[in-house]
């Protein structure tokens, strides 16, 4: 929640984000005026030097970690580049806002918990995980505690328009379009230095793949998770009731 004195020197702001050419980066790049978003190329997640320069040279307040290997299947096959960029990654853009006393607002998923209940809160036990890409955001969150001052969001979202031929009837989430998520995403991480809350769940309501799909697809044909070709959580939907109270909070303070 919201720390009972929140005045800030007047300065603005200044905020750095990875992945910044990403999905969410994308989003949030047009959500949030004047964010810092270097290259890939010029920030290299896997070189700790790399990071270290750019983050030193920059000096942000806040830092919006939203690059990630997010490709499920493929983080199968290419295990050892999923662990670089999720977890090596991680380590050191967490160290490199130590570096400087930057927050770190680390971007995290549902794929955390094993999909067994759903509903899961902040607090809940994560694990155990079901897929090689989850034990690398699972370590990455500790990777992310690392950083002196933090705030891990466990969203999901999928691009604007659905991707797929198919979707799965029998798997349960919380996500949404990134144009659904990337708006709240942007609230929490423009008031990032006033949220004393280390986690927080952004997602919208819980519904199959294939609810959400049709949304936006009405042709996608329905199927069933033993289609994917790798092992997924049935019910990843996560409890937002910290998020919305919050949320009002915030609003409420900005109007």
């Amino acid at each position: 929640m919201l720390p009972t004195t929140t005045v800030r020197s007047r300065r603005q702001v200044k905020i750095l984000i990875t992945g910044g050419s990403g999905r969410l980066g994308t989003e949030l790049r047009d959500l949030i005026p004047d964010l810092v978003a270097p290259s890939s190329a010029e920030l290299n997640l896997t070189d700790a030097q790399s990071v270290l320069e750019v983050v030193r040279r920059e000096q942000p307040d806040i830092i919006v970690h939203t690059a990630a290997y997010t490709n499920v299947g493929g983080a199968e096959k290419e295990r050892a580049k999923c662990w670089a960029v999720n977890v090596e990654g991680t380590r050191h853009i967490a160290q490199a806002a130590n570096e400087v006393g930057a927050k770190l607002v680390h971007i995290s998923t549902d794929y955390v918990f094993d999909g067994q209940t759903g509903n899961y809160q902040e607090d809940d036990t994560m694990g155990p995980v079901v897929n090689y890409y989850s034990l690398t955001k699972l370590v990455a969150e500790e990777a992310a505690r690392a950083a002196g001052s933090h705030l891990i969001i466990r969203t999901s979202f999928r691009p604007r328009e659905f991707a797929y031929p198919v979707a799965f009837s029998d798997v349960f989430t919380g996500q949404d379009y990134v144009d659904i998520i990337a708006p709240e995403v942007a609230l929490a991480v423009q008031h990032a230095l006033v949220i004393s809350d280390e986690v927080l769940h952004i997602a919208t309501e819980r519904k199959s793949v294939y609810e959400l799909a049709r949304r936006r697809k009405p042709d996608v044909r329905e199927g069933t998770r033993a289609e994917a070709g790798v092992t997924l959580p049935g019910d990843v939907s996560l409890n937002t009731g910290r998020w919305e109270v919050l949320k009002a909070e915030l609003t409420n303070a900005e109007a």
